[in-house]
């Protein structure tokens, strides 16, 4: 009986311990959501369309015109898939992602739009504007040749969400660390 007790008391205290500790994780992410939020000074994000987006419903509005909020729900989107393993030709969490099916997947679910498929053709779409006027949601390319050969999706601070290479996952990096700063940045707002 004595043992039998024992048992519950370690049993319920590893439950208690581990519903703490998934507490703490929620409250972490909460905690990194309103930082990145500006604390909560931006207004309500608009309805997002519903999953998945049928090419119907996909907008043919020309690049260029999204709202604040919107450039805002692509940013928070592309952070959630964060650690999204890298597939080449890869376009959906499940299947994982290239950089170019990141940014795709991120635009048509979070604002119904859909770029082109290849990070060519993405140097193409959208703006030009200068890394001084970046603001989440704008496209980051990059290349040191004439066409750019990686992209990914500025999120503030300085920081990208983006699909580096074969066997590594989708990750947040710097602009300006050492790498990302000598590989000529090129920037799109859409």
């Amino acid at each position: 009986m004595a043992a039998r007790s024992l048992r519950q008391l370690i049993r319920d205290a590893t439950l208690v311990s581990s519903g703490a500790m998934r507490a703490l994780h929620c409250l972490a992410c909460a905690a990194a959501l309103l930082v990145l939020g500006g604390c909560g000074t931006t207004p309500a994000p608009s309805p997002s369309p519903a999953y998945p987006v049928a090419p119907a419903q996909l907008s043919a509005v020309a690049p260029g015109q999204l709202s604040d909020t919107q450039a805002h729900d692509i940013a928070i989107h592309a952070l959630g898939l964060v650690g999204t393993p890298y597939r080449h030709g890869g376009n959906t969490p499940e299947a994982g992602f290239d950089c170019s099916g990141l940014i795709g997947y991120v635009y048509r679910h979070r604002v119904g739009r859909a770029p082109p498929r290849t990070v060519a053709q993405l140097s193409a779409w959208g703006q030009p504007i200068a890394g001084s006027q970046l603001r989440s949601g704008d496209l980051v390319l990059f290349g040191t040749g004439r066409i750019p050969s990686h992209a990914g999706i500025y999120v503030g601070q300085g920081r990208f969400v983006h699909a580096p290479a074969s066997g590594g996952q989708v990750r947040l990096d710097q602009l300006q660390s050492g790498y990302w700063a000598q590989q000529g940045a090129s920037f799109r707002r859409l």
